[in-house]
């Protein structure tokens, strides 16, 4: 399974750019959104929700408090 993020603005509406990235592990996906989270919020995403496929893990977690 790979595990992906979904990004969300504030209406809560799935947001299509930028283009998921799909990890080998959660571990991996938890890292990039640690590296990543200042650009896609600049992006518009104000939210993301971890997925393993279909699953849902967690979220959504707002970016804001990070940012």
């Amino acid at each position: 399974m790979s595990w992906t993020w979904r990004y969300e603005d504030e209406a809560g509406a799935t947001l299509d750019a930028p283009e998921p990235e799909a990890f080998e592990s959660r571990s991996d996906a938890e890292s990039w959104l640690g590296e990543n989270f200042a650009e896609l919020a600049e992006d518009g995403v104000v939210a993301v929700t971890l997925f393993e496929g279909e699953t849902r893990v967690y979220g959504p977690m707002s970016l804001a408090a990070a940012g």
